[in-house]
């Protein structure tokens, strides 16, 4: 018998805000992400292993990663 598992990673926007950038200090929208990675059975995803938040800066391009509680402040907004 022949199992085909692996690991898929699956992006979600969770919304734009504007702030100042970590990387540039420029003030513009930062495009706030949710990034997770589910373990796959048959290419069938069944649970979640990672989960990571994120933000990139539109003006300079640059990603970094956020904490669950910042992320979650700012999609409120």
């Amino acid at each position: 018998m022949m199992l085909i598992f692996g690991l898929r990673t699956v992006a979600h926007r969770l919304g734009v805000v504007t702030l100042p950038c970590r990387n540039c200090g420029n003030t513009a929208a930062q495009v706030l992400s949710r990034r997770v990675t589910k373990f796959s059975l048959f290419f069938i995803p069944l649970f979640p292993v990672r989960t990571r938040y994120g933000m990139q800066c539109t003006f300079c391009a640059a990603s970094y990663a956020i904490s669950k509680d910042e992320a979650n402040r700012l999609a409120v907004h």
